[in-house]
């Protein structure tokens, strides 16, 4: 026969102490593997939205954040202060800034869907780096052919900020065109790389994105606006079931965008850059008199370098588009202000034309062939 006798209250408690005392290196050890695993899955990176989300998402669902077209936003690049316990060796990164598709649809047809904006669009660029706001970045480039895409170098133990312009709207890839339809969501990614062992951007550290919708100006002033009320007007309980609004978007971890290393292995430069890229199709704001001058000289726009020879690159930069158009005249104002924002113009038609061969004259075998563009 089995009797249970109840242990008095101080075993317990000495029984418990002596465990307690046993497990603590045990425990400790724990702990510490724990903080070191959890401080090496935090990133050195950490990219910042400056656009409020929509409160109309639910708890489990990403957060949407809702743009103007045109309008620029701030990428907020911050110091976390963990760049010296990572494996980055150079002092600058780069970063590719992307606007890709949401859905899984129309990134297969990706190349289509831009091929026909391009066709509707001539001259425009999907995503646009705003420089003069820019701070803290070097050599910006925007490929010609690469409508949704800017790179940029800058040093991760600073603070930097990209300002970005997003020059379509959701409604433009809806395959039906007949008002009221919703805009399909957009994705704004950053990948940034540094650099091997011969000094190319090829080392992939970190991706980052958010899903937006851009809507047309003002457009996503009223939705947000519209957002709010719609869950203000909702029971306490369902509230819960939502996200609260923020005034910024945490770009979250995510893996990288394939076209990305394809685009650093045609574009990679030296791992010590200069603050002014001579090479580059943009004028930078810290170009001097001198360096603007030989832009004009270079980019065909001789006629205007005394107009403009007190003008450096940041004087020149201020100015809109409808101020170009005013002193230089509608065609001349216009190449200057795509020319300084990157935009390559593309032709509308070509005209191809032969000289006429005389009578008298034997066959030639090979005519020379002249293109002239109309824009």
């Amino acid at each position: 026969m089995l009797f249970c006798h109840s242990q008095p209250e101080s075993y317990h408690q000495h029984s418990a102490s002596y465990i307690r005392e046993a497990l603590a290196p045990f425990l400790k050890n724990e702990e510490a593997r724990l903080m070191a695993e959890s401080g090496a899955k935090r990133s050195p990176f950490q990219h910042i939205l400056c656009a409020a989300t929509s409160p109309a998402v639910k708890q489990q669902e990403e957060t949407l954040t809702y743009l103007n077209q045109g309008q620029s936003y701030e990428i907020r690049m911050l110091n976390r202060k963990l760049v010296e316990y990572t494996d980055i060796s150079s002092k600058y990164v780069k970063s590719i800034v992307r606007v890709v598709f949401h859905d899984r649809r129309l990134q297969y047809m990706e190349h289509q869907q831009l091929e026909s904006w391009r066709w509707n669009r001539p001259g425009d660029r999907i995503l646009d780096l705003d420089i003069p706001l820019s701070v803290g970045i070097l050599e910006p480039r925007s490929h010609p052919l690469h409508l949704n895409t800017i790179e940029f170098l800058w040093d991760p133990v600073k603070n930097a900020s990209v300002f970005i312009q997003v020059n379509c709207i959701s409604t433009e890839f809806t395959p039906r065109k007949h008002g009221g339809e919703k805009g399909v969501p957009f994705r704004i990614q950053v990948d940034t790389f540094t650099t091997n062992e011969h000094g190319e951007y090829m080392e992939h550290v970190h991706s980052c994105s958010c899903q937006v919708k851009v809507f047309k100006p003002k457009g996503a002033d009223r939705k947000l606006k519209t957002d709010r009320e719609k869950i203000d007007k909702k029971a306490p309980q369902d509230r819960e079931k939502y996200q609260s609004s923020h005034e910024t978007t945490l770009l979250k971890e995510c893996s990288p965008w394939p076209e990305a290393l394809t685009l650093t292995s045609h574009s990679s430069s030296s791992s010590t850059p200069s603050p002014v890229y001579h090479s580059s199709p943009h004028l930078l704001p810290s170009s001097s008199l001198q360096d603007t001058q030989q832009w004009l000289q270079r980019h065909r726009f001789s006629p205007f370098s005394k107009l403009f020879s007190s003008f450096s690159g940041a004087d020149l930069l201020r100015m809109s588009r409808e101020d170009l158009i005013q002193i230089c005249g509608p065609a001349d104002g216009i190449r200057l202000f795509n020319t300084m924002k990157g935009r390559c113009i593309q032709p509308r038609l070509t005209i191809y034309v032969c000289q006429q061969q005389a009578r008298n004259q034997p066959p030639i075998k090979q005519v020379a062939v002249d293109s002239k563009c109309l824009y």
